[in-house]
């Protein structure tokens, strides 16, 4: 009886020996700051909502990963990626050159566009018309709607904004002819305010596409591009639209102005 109990404890720990240890997925890290909804907010709870979280989840779960969103002040999204404290950071970052010098960028995922909110009453027919000594055109400092006033409308006086409540205000009292800004926060200004403005689109702007940033010569760059194809393939952006943006999505058919996602 002694000797089968022996080998019974010597089977058990053969067997306990031979058992593999529990396999944990691998982590993607993903930088963004949540601080522009409904792209990158939280929920009532506290926890990481809108369209890139959406879009992080599912290429996680394409990769077959986990998950940590790291809520990151902007202009230590660059830096956190390149002391590899993050793995990628998606949070409606514009592609640009000088970018490009710190980081790769996965292929375009959606666009955004400025636009002009305008008096109800005034008549243009083209944006460059507001470039005359006649007009002011108020810009939020350091925005792209800025440098776009600057480089375009030298002619008109620019009053220039610390937040958009203020030049939105200038326009609304006609005390500004024109305010110039993000296609979504134009419209949402126009929604509020829609017995004084109307929106305007702005000629000769080149489209600002936005990435998700990589550290130089990560293998994840090209596995979200790949990712991304099949993701648009599927549907993936109507259902980010139709959860997250359906009543931007129908203000720009309203006024006929792109949309983030509309590559066509």
């Amino acid at each position: 009886m002694k000797k089968v109990s022996i080998l019974l404890v010597l089977l058990l720990l053969f067997v306990g020996c031979t058992q593999k240890p529990p396999q944990t997925k691998e982590v993607l890290k993903v930088g963004m700051e949540l601080a522009y909804p409904p792209f990158e907010t939280t929920d009532a709870a506290g926890n990481p909502d809108g369209v890139s979280v959406e879009i992080a989840k599912e290429f996680a779960e394409y990769l077959g990963w986990d998950i940590e969103i790291i809520n990151t002040n902007w202009t230590g999204l660059i830096p956190a990626l390149q002391t590899k404290q993050i793995d990628m950071v998606i949070s409606s970052m514009t592609i640009t050159e000088e970018r490009k010098e710190s980081v790769d960028f996965s292929d375009p995922y959606a666009r955004a566009l400025l636009a002009l909110i305008i008096p109800i009453d005034l008549e243009l027919q083209d944006s460059d018309e507001l470039n005359d000594p006649q007009y002011t055109i108020a810009v939020k400092t350091g925005t792209t709607g800025d440098n776009f006033a600057t480089q375009h409308f030298e002619k008109a006086t620019i009053l220039r904004f610390d937040n958009e409540s203020n030049a939105v205000a200038e326009v609304v009292n006609k005390r500004a002819q024109a305010f110039i800004y993000g296609q979504l926060t134009i419209l949402r200004n126009v929604k509020s305010n829609d017995q004084a403005t109307k929106p305007f689109f702005l000629s000769g702007e080149q489209n600002e596409a936005w990435g998700a940033a990589f550290t130089k010569g990560s293998d994840l760059t090209a596995q979200f591009n790949a990712f991304l194809k099949q993701y648009r393939e599927d549907g993936g952006f109507d259902r980010v639209t139709e959860k997250y943006l359906a009543e931007e999505k129908a203000l720009f058919d309203e006024y006929n102005f792109t949309f983030f996602f509309d590559f066509d």
